[in-house]
């Protein structure tokens, strides 16, 4: 199973921060850095220093690492409009030579948009499926010629396509619980297919759905990637895991029962019970950024294990 490194900024980080975290995920062997896409603190962090742009963030690590995959769970479709968004991860791409992943959803968090003065729209799924549409459109469209596209909620006309990815095909990613559109989209678009924060149960559940629909879509199921996003808090004995837990605010049995918690042999079977349902590639919800022994113990103690 790959393991990724993914992060919350908006809880509170620098790019400095983030840079620090990133190439330690490189240095020490894991597969990708991701990072959501919001501008407003959850809950009772500070927030500070204040939000960072997720593209922003990654033109930057595309620049300052050299090996891992950079990418978003998952970049706010409300954000961005899709033609701009399709150059900005295409010109990432190239600044990255070809390391970029594209995680897309519809947008959700209704506060920060009050708070940036971002419009938030009443259908915001059927604006997802014309943004994914056109960004895969405007990159799978041949130089020279052009790309059009009349939709409900956005219109392009004789686009000339470009700039292109440097990969021969960004990799997009879809993920949700949504029983219905949500594996219909998938089956669609995705190259990988993520549920955050499920269980074991409902993750098994959930990549059925989307297995039945990719091939009702034409599509093998096992062409997708099938991943889980998940809090983790790995510690060498129950004194460190109850440290790490009370951190980032959370309890260390919580944790246990919802997340990747307890010693390393205790994640490495519950990533077993995951691997089991399909799930090939687990992205790590880092809470504490600072605490980069936490990351040291996970390759050593837990990657390690994973073949």
């Amino acid at each position: 199973m790959d393991l990724r490194i993914f992060t919350e900024p908006q809880q509170g980080a620098s790019y400095d921060t983030l840079l620090t975290i990133a190439k330690a995920t490189e240095d020490l062997g894991f597969d990708a850095f991701f990072r959501s896409d919001h501008y407003l603190r959850m809950g009772s962090a500070d927030g500070l220093p204040g939000p960072t742009d997720a593209w922003i963030t990654l033109a930057g690590l595309a620049r300052e690492t050299k090996r891992i995959r950079l990418g978003t769970l998952m970049t706010a479709g409300t954000f961005r409009l899709p033609g701009v968004l399709a150059i900005q991860v295409a010109q990432v791409d190239q600044m990255s030579g070809g390391r970029v992943e594209l995680g897309l959803g519809a947008g959700w968090f209704e506060e920060e948009h009050k708070a940036y003065g971002i419009p938030f729209p009443k259908e915001k799924f059927a604006r997802l499926e014309e943004q994914l549409a056109i960004v895969t459109g405007l990159w799978a469209t041949e130089t020279g010629k052009t790309f059009s596209f009349e939709g409900r909620h956005y219109q392009l006309q004789d686009s000339p396509a470009l700039p292109k990815p440097a990969q021969g095909k960004v990799p997009v990613l879809i993920g949700g619980h949504g029983a219905t559109r949500t594996p219909r989209l998938a089956a669609r678009f995705a190259d990988e297919f993520n549920i955050p924060f499920a269980s074991v149960e409902d993750s098994e559940r959930q990549f059925g759905r989307v297995r039945a629909a990719a091939q009702e879509a034409g599509r093998k199921a096992d062409d997708l990637v099938y991943s889980n996003a998940l809090v983790v808090c790995v510690g060498k004995d129950d004194a460190e895991v109850a440290r790490r837990a009370a951190a980032i605010g959370r309890e260390a049995d919580e944790l246990r029962a919802n997340g990747l918690a307890g010693s390393p042999a205790e994640v490495v079977d519950k990533l077993g019970r995951y691997a089991e349902t399909g799930s090939s590639r687990a992205y790590l919800q880092i809470l504490d950024l600072h605490d980069l022994d936490h990351l040291e113990l996970i390759s050593s103690q837990v990657q390690s294990q994973l073949g």
